[in-house]
């Protein structure tokens, strides 16, 4: 298996440095110095903040323990290190092309497959089962939160209006992935019809007979493996567990974020609603690398709704975005560099054992 390269190049950073402009823009209208945001970053407490940063790296680490249960059910052997690291080197693919976590998932099915070869299906069904996971808890967490700032007399008519255009949004796509799943008969066409649309554009060009057939076989073992999924309630129930602690994780991010800067007057519905909000809409792919400027306007904004003073708000974005964003960047990149360099050794060690 070799691991893909993706190189950063001075055109991949432009789009980064204008979503940052923009940003420090947005919060230079609301009167928040620069100056202001670095003296409040050097009076942050750094044990709160270190155990931020641990509980960043803790949110993957469960995010990971999930899907390999699901792999493991399906016997895919992929060691608990192995599943990690490719979660971090999805993480990676992702920040460098952000298309609502579909790169690192397409990535993490990738990997297995080469790893392991006839395991495309397998591997497909168990991010799909993963992503409907997620989506379920998202969307308990949006409604519940909703609830509770209801009952509050809370909730702005901005704030729920946008939770109810998420939560509809978010439902449609849970019924239509769940759909697509159970119906082979439906997915097959889709995908037929994606191939002769592509064969269509190539003019005849492209010889898509065996890519076809490969599709057919990982269609076949994809929706079998779903079909596994319905009766093993047990690993459905561990994978669930694992990612409800993966997502209460990424709460205390911004909790402990919150404890280093010495700020207590955001209640723990409010937290966990501004971070079901900001991760939904984040989801939303806008084609930047790095996703920098629009999720930290939004999450700015969002804190700001919910009361917290706008220099507070602006640093706390700063300070959490440097945990969920640059350094799960650069530990990805790590992962994606320990694999290519596991996968030469061992390339070396094959090409030793036949002289």
């Amino acid at each position: 298996m070799t691991a893909p390269r993706y190189k950063v190049t001075w055109k991949t950073l432009l789009l980064p440095i204008i979503g940052l402009a923009a940003f420090f823009i947005y919060i230079y209208v609301f009167n928040v110095d620069i100056q202001q945001i670095v003296a409040e970053m050097e009076r942050i407490n750094l044990q709160y903040y270190l155990i931020a940063a641990i509980v960043s790296v803790l949110d993957v680490f469960f995010f990971a323990l999930a899907w390999h249960s699901l792999l493991r059910f399906l016997h895919v052997k992929f060691s608990v290190l192995k599943s990690f690291a490719l979660v971090w080197v999805s993480i990676f693919i992702d920040t460098l092309i952000p298309a609502e976590a579909v790169s690192g998932e397409l990535a993490r099915i990738y990997y297995v497959n080469k790893e392991q070869d006839g395991t495309a299906g397998k591997a497909t069904a168990s991010v799909v089962a993963q992503r409907l996971i997620g989506m379920g808890i998202l969307l308990a967490t949006l409604l519940g939160g909703m609830i509770v700032l209801l009952l509050q007399s809370l909730l702005s008519g901005m704030i729920l209006g946008l939770i109810l255009f998420l939560v509809s949004i978010t439902c449609v796509l849970f019924v239509l992935i769940l759909f697509l799943s159970f119906r082979e008969e439906w997915t097959f066409r889709m995908l037929d019809s994606l191939i002769r649309f592509a064969e269509w554009i190539g003019r005849g060009r492209w010889k898509l007979t065996k890519f076809r057939e490969e599709v057919v076989e990982i269609h076949k073992a994809f929706h079998i493996a779903i079909k596994e999924y319905i009766h093993a309630p047990k690993t459905l129930a561990i994978a669930t567990s694992y990612s409800i602690m993966s997502w209460l994780l990424s709460i205390f991010i911004f909790y402990f974020t919150f404890l280093a800067m010495g700020y207590n007057q955001i209640s723990w519905v409010a937290i966990v609603v501004v971070t079901s909000i900001f991760v939904s809409l984040k989801s939303i792919p806008i084609g930047v690398p790095f996703e920098v400027g629009l999720p930290e306007i939004t999450l700015t904004t969002l804190l700001m709704i919910f009361g917290v003073p706008s220099l507070v708000s602006a640093t706390v974005t700063i300070l959490t975005r440097l945990l969920t964003l640059w350094l799960r960047f650069f530990i990805g990149f790590g992962a994606q560099q320990w694999l290519g360099l596991r996968d030469i050794i061992t390339r070396k060690g094959k090409d030793t054992s036949f002289k």
